[in-house]
């Protein structure tokens, strides 16, 4: 189950000065390139022991400060983050023979930033914020279906607007290093990675895939 990936050479004069425009060059391939969902990422924590554990989120922002993602601030993910803030995102691009591996470190966003964003959700994933005690145990799908009814009747859609949830927000990752791959024949793949040497400054290595 291999295939051959024959793409152009990644070289390092190709590349942008910063990790972050570099991203958003690739970005805007992927969603040309007609990727489903390019913007799922996926989002690897750990516990302070080093227990990890991954989940696919979606990226909704990205700057040169870094990559923003919105969760419940009581599920799994940020009770690890809360303890140890170190994070990795993995964009798997497969189709393109690309994927971009970030890590660094995870701060909430500023309350005003949340709440900004929460507006533009759709009705229905505003009230799934409130409806969902993201990563509790439940005893079965109806209670979740209810507390969304409930919550559907309390805020009808063109009613009375949805408070943003004290319990859910956003995450931007600081990049400290984002390494590219790119995928090529017999295994000689394309790693170029940016390492932080300051704010600002980066260097860029050659990784032997």
């Amino acid at each position: 189950m291999r295939r051959q990936y024959r793409t152009t050479l990644l070289d390092e004069e190709d590349l942008a000065a910063t990790p972050m425009a570099q991203f958003a060059r690739w970005f805007k391939e992927a969603v040309t390139a007609g990727l489903h969902e390019p913007n799922a990422m996926v989002v690897a924590t750990a516990t302070p022991d080093g227990r990890p554990s991954t989940r696919t989120v979606l990226l909704k922002a990205y700057d040169e400060r870094g990559f923003v993602f919105y969760t419940n601030y009581t599920s799994r993910k940020a009770r690890e983050l809360a303890a140890n803030p170190h994070i990795s995102l993995l964009f798997p691009w497969h189709q393109i023979a690309r994927q971009i591996i970030v890590t660094g470190t995870a701060t909430q966003v500023p309350r005003e930033e949340t709440e900004a964003y929460f507006r533009t959700r759709p009705h229905g994933s505003q009230l799934g914020a409130w409806a969902s005690a993201q990563s509790t145990v439940i005893a079965s799908r109806d209670v979740l279906t209810h507390q969304y009814e409930e919550l559907s009747t309390q805020y009808p859609e063109g009613g009375p607007e949805i408070p943003v949830p004290p319990h859910w927000g956003g995450y931007r990752v600081v990049p400290e290093t984002v390494e590219l791959w790119q995928g090529h024949e017999n295994r000689l793949h394309d790693r170029l990675r940016y390492a932080a040497e300051a704010p600002g400054a980066w260097r860029v290595e050659r990784l032997s895939p």
